[in-house]
């Protein structure tokens, strides 16, 4: 069992689904000999051949038109768009053809896409390579939103994502890249679509979020039961879309407070959602409102000022304290 980061455990699984499967195909932007703008590709196309790992024009509609083609005629493409901010191109297709498909052809066609991409602030990324977009696919019907916070995570969710016969949309935070090593198995293995992980055990408080902030939650977390001496339970989403509630609202029956964090901008997003779906299955647990860490409705800011943007470990902790006072 080796000690991979991130990056290395997506390569990992592309080459085991390569190996398995010649349906699957891999493509975009400089993802072939290049190996991709993260080198989460290198060595793919030597390996598996030109035919099934190859570069696309600088095109996000066409790759996303190219991947509906393809899957609707039996193939498993996975699509890399370059940066998660380059979406837009590609949203007719994969909102309007993908995630329809199965609906719209009354079963007879479904559309297998994995389309990946890399997002997230923290790395002084030039402007709309950071952006976290996710909640424009969370609202998409027939679309499933994956976010993996970890190495072992990664590998597992992703290979349940090319697996899978509907449209999955892979988001890779950049900051966790290389954040990390994990021991990751050398062998195929799969985690449900759908299912969170409760990564911290807690009594007094739960956490929910997804991504790089589920690390500043458990750091926050650790470091409130340091100094105050209370547990918070931190809860990893992995899939934004569907939400696993069932694990959100067992957690919160036994802490009867809840703070949601995310990256991604207030309002409209998954942490709203949480919230929602909180008080719709568990409000009569509750003993204080359930609280949202995000950063401000803005524009990303620029690269100097983006870590006073962000959600923060400080502000974490600030709301643990506020929740539990109410």
């Amino acid at each position: 069992m080796a000690q991979l980061t991130m990056i290395q455990a997506i390569t990992n699984a592309l080459d085991l689904e390569l190996a398995r499967d010649e349906k699957v195909l891999l493509f975009g932007e400089d993802v072939g000999q290049s190996g991709g703008v993260f080198r989460a590709t290198d060595g793919l196309q030597k390996k598996h051949g030109e035919h099934r790992v190859f570069d696309t024009p600088l095109a996000e509609s066409g790759i996303a038109g190219l991947a509906t083609g393809l899957a609707i005629q039996g193939f498993r493409p996975v699509a890399e768009i370059q940066f998660f901010g380059f979406v837009f191109e590609a949203m007719d297709e994969i909102v309007g053809q993908a995630a329809r498909m199965r609906f719209r052809s009354g079963g007879r066609y479904s559309c297998p896409i994995v389309y990946r991409a890399p997002f997230g602030g923290g790395v002084k990324t030039p402007e709309m390579h950071a952006d976290s977009l996710e909640g424009l696919l969370a609202q998409t019907p027939g679309i499933k939103v994956v976010i993996p916070s970890t190495p072992y995570d990664a590998k597992g969710l992703l290979i349940s994502a090319i697996r899978d016969n509907d449209p999955v949309f892979f988001l890779e935070h950049m900051k966790l890249y290389r954040l990390m090593r994990q021991e990751v198995p050398d062998e195929a293995y799969t985690i449900p679509l759908g299912q969170a992980h409760v990564v911290r055990q807690g009594s007094e408080v739960t956490v929910v979020t997804y991504g790089a902030m589920v690390h500043t939650a458990v750091k926050a977390a650790d470091e409130w039961a340091k100094t105050k001496g209370v547990q918070a339970e931190v809860i990893d989403l992995r899939t934004i879309s569907p939400i696993d509630i069932e694990t959100i609202v067992k957690s919160v029956k036994k802490t009867h407070r809840a703070i949601v964090l995310q990256e991604a901008q207030r309002s409209a997003g998954v942490a709203a959602e949480v919230v929602a779906q909180i008080n719709e299955h568990a409000l009569f647990h509750l003993e204080a409102p359930v609280l949202r860490v995000t950063p401000p409705d803005t524009i990303y800011p620029f690269a100097m000022i983006e870590e006073e943007w962000l959600p923060t470990q400080k502000r974490v902790l600030a709301n643990l304290d506020k929740v539990l006072s109410l």
